[in-house]
C-alpha cells in the first residue's frame, strides 16, 4: 500500500471511531531531540545495560553512580519542546476525537503540548521522594543538590536518599497504568505512536482495543494485527493525517 493510501486509511479510521486512545513511546519524542531506547545502534539500551544503570537495585547499590549516569539526560528532557506529533494529539483531543493518551514517556511533553487526559504509566520528572520517609520534593530540589556537588541528593528531613517519581527497572507499575488499563475497556481504535511494543505490561494494552493503528519507524510484534501500519516519522504522519481528515 502506498504512503498516501495508508494516510487515507488512518484518517478514515480516526474519523469513524467513537472512542480512540493513543499509546505513545519514546519514538514520538525523538523529533524533540530526546533519544529513544531500542533503535538498533542509536537506542539508549544498546549502549547501557538498564538493569546495571537504571534499576532499583542500581540505585540502592550505588546511588551516587546511579545519578552520575542518569541525571544528566533526565535534566535535558526539561528543555525539550513538543513536536508536531504531540501537538497533533492535543488537537485531536480538543476536537473530541481522542479520549486520552497512555504514554510510556517521562518527558512531560504531552502535557506541555496541551493534552489534558494523560496517563504517565512510567512516571514523570516533576517530583521526587525520599526512599526512607517518603516525603515528596520538586524535581528541581534534587537537581540543585546534585549540581552543587551533593551526590547522592538527600532528604532535608531524615537524610534519606532521594529517588525520582519514575518507574525504574524492577519497580512495580504505578497507579496510572491500572487507570489506563480500565479506561481502554471499550476502546474502538488504539493509535500506537513511537512504541516498539516490546516492554510489558504496557505491550499488552493493544489487546484491549477493537482496532489498532501503528505509527513507528521500525516493525513491532503487533503489526500483523493492525488495521494500518505506517513506518515513518510521527510528526509527518500525523500532520498528513489531520490534513486528510479535514477534507473527509
Amino acid at each position: 500500500m502506498l504512503y498516501e493510501d495508508k494516510i487515507s486509511a488512518l484518517a478514515k479510521l480516526l474519523k469513524n471511531s467513537a472512542r480512540t486512545y493513543a499509546l505513545t513511546g519514546a519514538g514520538i519524542s525523538t523529533e524533540s531531540g530526546i533519544p529513544d531506547f531500542r533503535s538498533p545502534g542509536s537506542g539508549l539500551w544498546t549502549k547501557y545495560d538498564p538493569i546495571k544503570t537504571a534499576s532499583v537495585s542500581a540505585l540502592v547499590r550505588d546511588p551516587a553512580a546511579f545519578y552520575k549516569i542518569n541525571l544528566d539526560r533526565w535534566t535535558r528532557y526539561s528543555g525539550a519542546e513538543p513536536n508536531d506529533a504531540h501537538l497533533a494529539l492535543a488537537r485531536l483531543e480538543r476536537e473530541g476525537r481522542l479520549a486520552g493518551i497512555v504514554t510510556q514517556n517521562i518527558d512531560g511533553l504531552h502535557l506541555k503540548a496541551g493534552s489534558k487526559r494523560v496517563w504517565e504509566v512510567h512516571g514523570h520528572l516533576r517530583t521526587c521522594r525520599c526512599m526512607e520517609c517518603d516525603r515528596s520534593f520538586p524535581f528541581d530540589f534534587l537537581v540543585d543538590q546534585f549540581n552543587s556537588g551533593k551526590n547522592p541528593p538527600r532528604c532535608c528531613e531524615c537524610r534519606g536518599v532521594l529517588r525520582l517519581d519514575v518507574v525504574l527497572f524492577e519497580d512495580p507499575m504505578g497507579e496510572d497504568f491500572f487507570f489506563a488499563s480500565r479506561a481502554l475497556d471499550g476502546c474502538q481504535v488504539l493509535l500506537v505512536i513511537g512504541s516498539s511494543l516490546q516492554v510489558y505490561p504496557v505491550a499488552s494494552l493493544p489487546e484491549r482495543a477493537r482496532q489498532l493503528a501503528i505509527i513507528n519507524n521500525d516493525p513491532t510484534p503487533w503489526d500483523d494485527r493492525a488495521a494500518v501500519v505506517i513506518n515513518d516519522m510521527a510528526g509527518k504522519v500525523l500532520r498528513d493525517t489531520l490534513s486528510v481528515m479535514e477534507s473527509l
